[in-house]
C-alpha cells in the first residue's frame, strides 16, 4: 500500500456522498490493478496450470496453481494491493525451492480476472479460490493461507471463517483507518473516515483466529509501520510467532530477509504441519 498514494480526493468527489463516490475513493486510493500480464511462471522453469474459477458470487477470476512435493502442504497466496500475480513471480519460484504446492490468483479487476475490485468482493474472491481448491480435493488443513500487505487482510478473514493448519501474514496493516491516520492525520480526519468504504480492520478481529500464525514484518518498512505488526501479535492468543525483518522495508521482505527469512518459513511449516497431517497428497 504506496504512502504516497494514500491521499484523499478532491472536495467536489467527497461532497457527491454518493456509494459510486465511495467506490471510486477506494479504487483510487487504495487498489492499484494492472490488467496487463507480464510474464507467466513458464518464464522461471516453473510447472502450473491456467485456471479460471468463479468468486463466490460467481464473478469470473483467474488464478495459476503450481504443484509442490508429495505430502507438503498448500500455500494459498493472497498478493498485495497493485499490480498483478505475473508481478510475482519470483516469490513463487521461492515458495517452490520449499516444495510447497501454491495457488495464487488476481483479485477480481485484477490481471485477467473480470469484476471491479472491494473489499467484501476480495473476500469473496478468497472464498472462491478455497472452493477451487476444496473440488480438487484440498482440505484447508492441509493448507497455509498467505496473505501480503493488503492480501493479509484477506486472508485473515477466510482464517476466521474457515481455519487452515496455518497462517503467514506480511507486512499487514491493522486498518485502512489506522493507515490514513498514520500517513495523513489531518485529511483523514476531515474526509477519509467517512469517505472510504473499505474498512480492512484486522486489528478488530485477529483475536478471534484460532490457527497458528507467523507474522513477517520489514523493521525499516515506512509503507506499513512495524508497530502496526507488534499490535496484531498481541492480539492474537493462539500459537504466534513474529519476526521483524532486519533491514526490510515493504517491498523487499525475502530479498532483504535472505536465508534468515526462509528460515522462518521452514521452522512454521515443520512446527505447523507435521508429515502424517498430509499423507495421501
Amino acid at each position: 500500500m504506496s504512502a504516497k498514494r494514500l491521499l484523499f480526493p478532491i472536495i467536489a468527489l467527497l461532497l457527491s456522498g454518493t456509494a459510486y463516490a465511495f467506490d471510486a475513493m477506494d479504487r483510487h486510493y487504495i487498489f492499484f490493478p494492472e490488467r496487463t500480464l507480464q510474464a507467466s511462471p513458464g518464464v522461471a522453469g516453473l510447472t502450473y496450470e491456467e485456471v479460471r474459477f468463479s468468486a463466490a458470487d460467481g464473478v469470473s477470476l483467474h488464478g495459476w496453481f503450481l504443484p509442490g512435493k508429495k505430502g507438503k502442504p498448500l500455500l494459498l497466496f493472497a498478493h498485495g494491493n497493485a499490480g498483478n500475480i505475473s508481478h510475482r513471480i519470483d516469490n513463487l519460484a521461492h515458495f517452490q525451492k520449499l516444495g510447497l504446492s501454491v495457488f495464487i490468483f488476481d483479485y477480481r479487476g485484477y490481471g485477467i480476472s473480470e469484476g471491479q475490485i472491494s473489499e467484501q468482493g476480495s473476500y469473496k474472491d478468497m472464498r472462491g479460490a478455497l472452493a477451487w481448491l476444496q473440488q480438487r480435493g484440498w482440505k484447508p488443513q492441509q493448507m497455509i493461507y498467505f496473505g501480503r500487505s493488503l492480501g493479509a487482510a484477506v486472508a485473515l478473514q477466510l482464517a476466521l471463517e474457515k481455519p487452515p493448519d496455518g497462517l503467514v501474514l506480511e507486512s499487514a496493516f491493522t486498518s485502512v483507518a489506522r493507515m490514513g491516520w498514520h500517513h495523513q492525520p489531518l485529511s483523514y480526519a476531515l474526509f477519509g473516515w467517512w469517505a472510504l468504504s473499505s474498512r480492512y480492520d484486522n486489528l478488530g478481529k485477529i483475536d478471534q483466529l484460532r490457527c497458528p500464525v507467523l507474522i513477517l514484518q520489514g523493521d525499516r518498512d515506512r509503507i506499513v509501520p512495524p508497530k502496526m505488526a507488534q499490535q496484531l501479535f498481541a492480539r492474537v492468543s493462539h500459537p504466534k510467532t513474529l519476526y521483524l525483518i532486519p533491514g526490510a522495508g515493504h517491498n523487499d521482505t525475502y530479498n532483504i530477509g535472505g536465508e534468515p527469512y526462509w528460515e522462518q518459513w521452514r521452522d512454521f511449516i515443520k512446527e505447523s504441519f507435521p508429515p502424517s497431517a498430509h499423507q495421501g497428497r
